[in-house]
């Protein structure tokens, strides 16, 4: 494999730095080679190798994603990447970036942090931090915050509970020492995001079922698949709903602008299923909320080892057939629609579908632990909290 060379405005070495005594030197350099960006790159490679648990990212999407192709978030500030050696060998990574447009309109002074790896070695995950709040103090800034994505996917925060299974797509798993590492290093908690898995083979509640029928013929409103081969006409309306759904209060989010939306239903478009993926409208055509589900590929990814050519194809066509699981993963609705049970219609009309398709389990994820009214919604309708992701910050 050949990885294209990455480079940076000024490369930097902010090491070495000992973990203590008799054990080999740890430094940190920022990414300026090809040489380089392939460590950075297949780091995880190493660190997981022959960890059940872990899926491996597509080659073909992460590359580009690192060098800034199709790739919104490069383009909203500076960034890096970090690499620890450790005795020469590469130990951890990091990448570190200020989102500028994120920052002017919340008012914040705050980098992220993303795709953190390590070795199960204080002094490296140590060493990288110490370089990622010296680059953001050259940018000005006061916080730095993580694990945030590093593009436009969700990936969001560190799994801290719930290592005895895989992710779901778009998820990512992380070995329990991660969480000790950032809690040592004096990072906070920020918030915590919620997965919530339910047994499709155990049926829906039938008191769910008549709440939400109750609530479309009292406050009239409808549920119906997203029709994917409108899109153009779809997104317009999913931008109406993020409009006045995104709450302006909620942190790390901004709403994004048309061209974004249609950018991602286009990248969705090739592995969505239109029986997932919902819309709800007002009796009057108005819409008012969506939500997008996918079949969790992560059970045929982890098959690919990171490749789809020139058999990885195949392998997923083949292992495709086993998924028996999907991921909920965006829901939104308009605030004056909250309290009349579209959130609750969205969950079950996905939820139906999905057990039509021949799956067993699904995902709702992740969800923000204030969402109240949201957690409540899965958990009537009888999903169980199994996994926690959370952000961290640390004022520098």
């Amino acid at each position: 494999m050949t990885l294209p060379l990455r480079r940076a405005d000024k490369a930097e070495n902010w090491g070495p730095s000992a973990a203590g005594g008799g054990v080999a030197a740890v430094t940190v350099s920022e990414v300026t080679q090809a040489s380089d960006f392939k460590q950075f790159v297949t780091l995880p490679w190493e660190l997981y190798r022959g960890n059940p648990y872990w899926v491996p990212p597509l080659l073909s999407e992460i590359v580009p994603s690192l060098k800034g192709q199709n790739n919104p978030l490069f383009d909203k500030g500076p960034h890096t990447l970090l690499l620890v050696r450790r005795g020469g060998v590469p130990a951890g990574r990091l990448l570190v970036g200020v989102n500028a447009t994120l920052n002017e309109e919340k008012g914040f002074r705050e980098g992220y942090l993303a795709l953190f790896e390590s070795v199960e070695d204080y002094a490296v995950a140590a060493a990288l931090f110490d370089a990622a709040a010296a680059w953001l103090k050259k940018q000005g800034m006061e916080w730095m915050r993580g694990p945030l994505p590093h593009n436009d996917d969700d990936y969001r925060g560190l799994l801290i509970s719930g290592f005895d299974s895989p992710p779901t797509i778009m998820n990512q798993y992380h070995p329990p020492f991660y969480q000790e590492f950032f809690d040592r290093y004096g990072f906070e908690k920020y918030l915590d995001y919620f997965a919530y898995h339910v047994d499709l083979r155990e049926g829906i509640p039938d008191r769910f079922n008549r709440v939400v029928d109750y609530a479309k013929q009292r406050y009239g409103y409808g549920v119906r698949a997203l029709d994917l081969k409108n899109l153009e006409s779809e997104m317009a309306d999913v931008k109406k709903i993020l409009d006045a759904a995104l709450p302006a209060e909620w942190p790390d989010f901004t709403v994004p602008t048309l061209d974004e939306v249609r950018s991602i239903g286009l990248k969705l478009r090739p592995v969505a299923v239109p029986d997932l993926c919902y819309i709800a409208r007002s009796n009057e055509g108005e819409p008012i909320g969506f939500s997008v589900a996918l079949p969790d590929y992560n059970i045929a990814l982890k098959h690919l080892n990171g490749r789809l050519f020139p058999l990885g194809w195949l392998k997923f066509l083949w292992y495709r057939r086993q998924i028996k699981s999907a991921r909920l993963f965006v829901l939104f609705v308009v605030p004056a629609w909250r309290q009349r049970g579209v959130t609750a219609a969205i969950y079950l009309a996905s939820m139906q579908a999905a057990a039509r398709m021949g799956y067993t389990h699904a995902e709702g994820s992740t969800i923000l632990e204030t969402n109240g009214p949201m957690r409540r919604d899965v958990e009537r309708m009888g999903a169980v909290h199994n996994k926690t992701y959370r952000i961290y910050q640390k004022r520098l």
